[in-house]
């Protein structure tokens, strides 16, 4: 399909993080028309409608078939991306899908491989890549000053999505069917996708708690405890919760030769590194973006995903990107099953 003039979008899912993200970030670019909602609860397809204009549906197929679009985000539940990412493909259209991309290995690779036989772009939503501390945390790495990695720590921690989601407190996130994990896919898989993205190498081994801590009327797990390897033999944590009461933990240690760096720890100096030489830099460079008030920052997926259709390249975090994070995740599941380590088949 040949672009128009301006860019044709389609968001299908009206929930939070389209309301916050995707719609507002795309009504900013002059390059982009919003040119249909589509949510099973019509309601809020016609409050985006409202404020952006474009048409209302509540079935995406029929949005596929009528609208000559260009693009579509995929903001639905998690068991939903899939499906409706190579529905949107086999279309012809350029995807952006909200992390985890799938829920399982088998549906990663068939939207892959939709994306490479429509000759269109997938995009997967890593938005922790973009955020400026950790672009800035891999910019003081590649450096080379602080030498080798050698352990890690890192943290995606809130009180859950029912302060944040729509549907609050029962919604789908909390619902195996439609949600498929629970902090696992919501935090854990996006912790995963920066360690991978900041040390440049693979996670080769996984083991893991995943437990339900505190949550009522849920079958998903509310809080995941993981210990990684790498390729290289970095190991490190990672914690993925949403039992942190009050506020937000985005937080990574860096642990190098050389010192160490701090990320998102300290509000006005969102990169701190220690030396060993006993100095300190601190740096100012934007925050991370949260799910508190005023925390809503520009993700900069969005224009990373409209620069790729327009020049024609592959986007800054590909479907094999995804399919990479989400395959940590499902290995971390398993190993918490059978209580032990396992490794990470390789893609």
């Amino acid at each position: 399909m040949g672009l128009s003039k301006k860019i044709r979008v389609g968001v299908i899912g009206n929930g939070s993080i389209a309301i916050h993200r995707h719609i507002p970030e795309y009504a900013a670019l002059d390059s982009v028309e919003l040119a249909a909602f589509c949510d099973t609860e019509e309601s809020r397809a016609r409050d985006a409608a409202r404020q952006h204009g474009g048409k209302v549906y509540t079935d995406y197929r029929e949005m596929l078939q009528v609208e000559d679009l260009d693009a579509v985000s995929v903001c639905t539940p998690n068991a939903d991306h899939a499906p409706i990412s190579i529905d949107a493909m086999k279309a012809g259209l350029h995807v952006l899908c909200e992390k985890p991309m799938a829920t399982s290995r088998e549906e990663a690779e068939g939207m892959i491989q939709t994306a490479r036989e429509n000759g269109v772009q997938l995009m997967i939503g890593h938005n922790q890549r973009l955020m400026p501390p950790h672009v800035k945390a891999k910019e003081i790495l590649s450096g080379g000053s602080l030498g080798r990695v050698l352990s890690f720590r890192t943290a995606f921690a809130h009180g859950g999505p029912e302060g944040w989601s729509v549907e609050g407190p029962g919604g789908w996130f909390f619902q195996k069917e439609r949600a498929f994990v629970g902090a696992m896919g919501d935090l854990g898989v996006h912790k995963t996708d920066l360690i991978r993205w900041l040390l440049e190498e693979e996670i080769s081994e996984v083991g893991a708690f995943v437990d339900t801590l505190d949550k009522e009327k849920t079958d998903v797990e509310d809080h995941a405890a993981l210990i990684l390897r790498t390729e290289s033999g970095i190991i490190g944590t990672l914690t993925a919760s949403w039992t942190h009461y009050p506020g937000e933990d985005n937080s990574t240690v860096l642990y190098c030769e050389g010192g160490h760096i701090r990320i998102a720890e300290d509000p006005e100096h969102p990169v701190v590194v220690h030396r060993t030489d006993g100095t300190v830099e601190k740096y100012k460079v934007g925050g991370v973006a949260t799910n508190e008030e005023g925390g809503q920052t520009e993700s900069g997926v969005i224009q990373a995903f409209i620069d790729s259709i327009q020049g024609g390249y592959e986007p800054l975090v590909p479907g094999t990107e995804g399919m990479k994070s989400l395959q940590v995740i499902l290995t971390a599941l398993e190993a918490s099953e059978k209580r032990t380590i396992l490794r990470v088949p390789s893609l």
